[in-house]
């Protein structure tokens, strides 16, 4: 709970935003977070939006305007929100991280994201991304974003941006259904597919008199994903390909790397074909009038088939995956690995328990309670490519039993007049509690890598645990101002460490234990009734998870180097805003400052050798990376013209490495996947109650995926490019309770890279039916 709907505006914060008596600005109305101190007044049947006492800026999407976009993934109701980049390379990808204005989606760990208060985070990977999977489409009724470390309420990864996702809460018998269908032309080097998916998606929930309620929701997907990968040599350290040797192939193609260098193409590999299964059942009873309880289980399935396909063929046109290879100018040595597929099987399982009260004044409390687990997780990967008579001999990567659980008890207490507090103090007092196991092993098959399983070749594991107490009020000044102040403390311990490569003698690694202090303050200030003027100060700290401490693992040609003494990260932040208000239409200027130490870069560099390139990934901390910019958000509605509707907003961002004692010679570059620029702009027309349009553009200037910034060629697969993305979106409700959508993603064809390849023009349909 929180103070009441006092009218609060940000702070006064500086001259530069003296210009704002002539500008408009965003009210963004955010809810469902993972603790109760956020929340005005709970409504029976749905979640209350953010408390306006809330020291950090935001930006929503509500159902209705989720409808006027292409959604087929949950991911998807991010990508027009200010400031975010969501890595989604396919339809039904599950490593879609979420970069932010301050860090990219290479440092998964600097943002969080909650489902109705429970903690769907993974940081047991590097491109371990939010288990989207856990969502149920129908069931959104919010998502929110909240930018900086500035409350005390989060832990330390909420130095770049939370996610707040809040599911819709039955007030009687409710009953939804959607088919979805995409579509995607794909062509590319010598691919040319057209590659589809379709996803089914139900939901049923009722409310008694009683006050007991229950949800249940069922999807099920199905996708095609297009290539993620390519086999493909560069130039070796001799600056130029070896002798035509081998047998003469057509098909290889050529291009230039993003490093410069001439590459050779040999065919597409990682073209993944996934079935998804998501089951809900969430369960609610309002024990009185002032205390409620519920509870959540979630269950989610993933089978995986990925294949490769080769573009040479011999003279008599039969495909060519492994030996020596020339096509009469260049000779190749292609190993048995270059073409091998892949298969994965997931069992994953998430408990959820809230009990809260709500009380209008005083005291409240609140439990949250998750608890996720990897039941099964089996990636297997073939030693040798289809379509030959080498041996079927694998391996088989195990994380059955990891996972995570979070514990979040708190109180808050809302003032009422001439109380102790005198009425103009708002308080939340809480203990954290999150512990992340991983339990990373590595078997070969044998004979036979679909079914087989037998000695063990490698494994590395850990666990890491953190505590945290925190305090945080919100102080009414005066009727024009408000100062929230916060102090969280947190106790990081790592333990159980290891790591074994066959051969080689377990290392065991020391158990490590971490304390830290983040200070928060915010100052609000009321200049008018149509001006609110903020300042926001605070410190996060974020501290290395399991894979980074003790990931050091070894396939093909790829080896990845961790460090178990990893320092944390911390981020001093630093944001003044502005709002401007008139009938229909706002504004908000944001200036925000991220000084971040010994912030945790994981970089892969590849070492050219005169047979190939082998990849290093090292994981270390960099001691300063600076990062500061500007943000501007508009809305308007029923203005420029009645029924429609336009939402703008531009961030630019300077992020730079200040210092760098392991590597010296990266201070002055760019940080990795931190675009210079990122501008939106959604347009929504309603033609009538039944018939709306839509447009959606999306701008990302480019950006570097090296430390070196020596990515000098973007725009090929491997590079970081920029982004330029027009969706187009029509919705017809033909009958009552009847949905019919067309849309299309990409409408210009535009080919865009975030290391691998983005979808190009994607055709979207659906027909869904919704009785509430």
């Amino acid at each position: 709970m929180s103070l009441p709907c006092f009218p609060i505006r940000p702070i006064a914060a500086a001259s530069v935003f003296s210009f704002l008596g002539a500008l408009p600005c965003l009210t963004a109305h955010a809810q469902g977070v993972a603790t109760e101190a956020q929340l005005e007044t709970v409504v029976q049947g749905t979640r209350a939006a953010l408390s306006p006492t809330l020291p950090s800026n935001t930006a929503s999407k509500t159902a209705a305007d989720l409808k006027k976009q292409n959604l087929f993934n949950p991911e998807d109701a991010l990508e027009q929100l200010p400031g975010l980049s969501i890595r989604k390379r396919y339809f039904g990808d599950r490593n879609a991280n979420v970069g932010g204005r301050s860090h990219g989606t290479l440092q998964p760990g600097r943002s969080l994201v909650y489902v109705d208060g429970y903690l769907i985070s993974n940081f047991l990977g590097r491109f371990d991304a939010p288990r989207w999977n856990m969502l149920n489409t129908e069931a959104v009724e919010r998502v929110d974003a909240i930018y900086g470390p500035f409350s005390a309420i989060y832990p330390g990864n909420s130095i770049g941006t939370t996610v707040i996702v809040t599911e819709r809460k039955p007030k009687g018998f409710e009953a939804a259904v959607s088919l979805k269908y995409h579509q995607q032309p794909f062509d590319e080097y010598g691919t040319k597919e057209t590659y589809q998916g379709t996803m089914l998606s139900t939901r049923l929930a009722s409310r008694a008199d009683s006050g007991l309620w229950w949800v249940l929701g069922f999807q099920h997907q199905d996708s095609q994903g297009h290539p993620m990968g390519y086999a493909n040599t560069t130039q070796g350290t001799s600056g130029q390909f070896t002798a035509p040797t081998g047998t003469q192939v057509s098909g290889i193609l050529y291009d230039v790397d993003p490093l410069g260098r001439t590459r050779a193409i040999f065919g597409a590999t990682s073209i993944d074909h996934t079935r998804q299964d998501t089951l809900n059942l969430r369960l609610g009873y309002d024990i009185s009038r002032t205390q409620e309880i519920e509870g959540r289980i979630s269950l989610w399935r993933n089978q995986s088939d990925v294949q490769t396909r080769t573009y040479l063929r011999d003279a008599a046109g039969q495909a060519i995956w492994s030996g020596a290879v020339t096509d009469g100018q260049y000779g190749f040595q292609l190993t048995p690995a270059s073409f091998a597929p892949s298969q994965r099987e997931e069992d994953h399982r998430q408990l959820g328990l809230t009990w809260k009260t709500r009380h209008a004044r005083g005291w409240n409390a609140s439990v949250v309670a998750t608890d996720y687990q990897i039941l099964t997780d089996a990636d297997r990967t073939s030693n040798a490519p289809p379509g030959t008579s080498l041996p079927d001999a694998g391996r088989v990567t195990r994380r059955d039993g990891t996972g995570w659980n979070t514990l979040e008890l708190q109180t808050t207490y809302t003032p009422t007049p001439d109380d102790w507090t005198g009425g103009r103090h708002a308080l939340t007092l809480g203990l954290h509690r999150n512990q992340y196991t991983l339990d990373n092993v590595v078997n070969k098959t044998g004979s036979d890598w679909v079914n087989g399983e037998t000695s063990n070749d490698q494994f590395y594991k850990g666990m890491t645990t953190i505590t945290a107490l925190y305090a945080q009020d919100a102080w009414r000044l005066h009727e024009d101002w408000l100062l929230t102040s916060g102090l969280r403390w947190e106790s990081f311990r790592s333990s159980d460490g290891s790591q074994y490569f066959s051969g080689v003698p377990t290392l065991n690694f020391a158990d490590r234990k971490i304390t830290a202090l983040s200070p928060k303050l915010s100052l609000s200030w009321s200049a008018r009734d149509d001006l609110m003027l903020k300042a926001s100060a605070g410190r996060g700290v974020r501290f290395p998870n399991v894979d980074e401490l003790f990931n050091g693992t070894k396939s093909g040609t790829s080896i990845t180097v961790s460090d178990p003494n990893l320092k944390p990260e911390s981020s001093n932040a630093l944001e003044l805003s502005g709002e401007k208000f008139w009938p229909g239409q706002s504004l908000r200027v944001a200036y925000f400052r991220d000084d971040s130490r010994n912030t945790i870069l994981r970089q892969s560099n590849q070492v050219m050798g005169n047979t190939g390139a082998t990849t290093i990934t090292r994981i270390s901390n960099v001691d300063r990376v600076l990062t500061d910019g500007l943000e501007v958000v508009w809305q308007a509605r029923d203005v420029l013209m009645p029924r429609l509707d336009v939402t703008a907003h531009a961030t630019w961002a300077n992020s730079k490495v200040k210092q760098n004692r392991l590597n010296p010679a990266t201070e002055g570059m760019n940080w990795p996947r931190i675009p210079k620029q990122r501008h939106g702009l959604q347009v929504d027309y309603r033609v009538s109650d039944a018939w709306s349009l839509s447009g959606a553009w999306r701008w990302h200037g480019r950006s570097y995926n090296t430390d070196l910034n020596n990515d000098i060629n973007p725009d090929v697969f491997g590079g970081v490019s920029r982004v330029n993305k027009l969706d187009l979106r029509t919705t017809w409700r033909f009958a009552p309770h009847w949905e019919w959508a067309f849309g299309i993603d990409n409408v210009t064809d535009d080919q865009a890279y975030q290391a691998h390849s983005l979808p190009q023009r994607s055709f979207h349909t659906s027909l869904s039916y919704s009785l509430k």
